[in-house]
């Protein structure tokens, strides 16, 4: 069977995504970026009781 048979693939799906560490996020770095967001959060709510209180 040729790649483009029609037999092969009959509802024309896109094919799979290729599988392995070349294209995968990167959790850790995404941890620590929310990790960050969340401090600065707390931070600027910490400071803005401190001054309005």
């Amino acid at each position: 069977m040729k790649p483009n048979d029609p037999h092969d693939n009959p509802m024309n799906h896109p094919d799979e995504q290729p599988t392995g560490a070349e294209g995968t996020p990167k959790f850790g770095r995404l941890l620590l970026v929310l990790i960050g967001a969340v401090l600065l959060v707390v931070a600027i709510t910490l400071a803005s009781e401190a001054m309005y209180s």
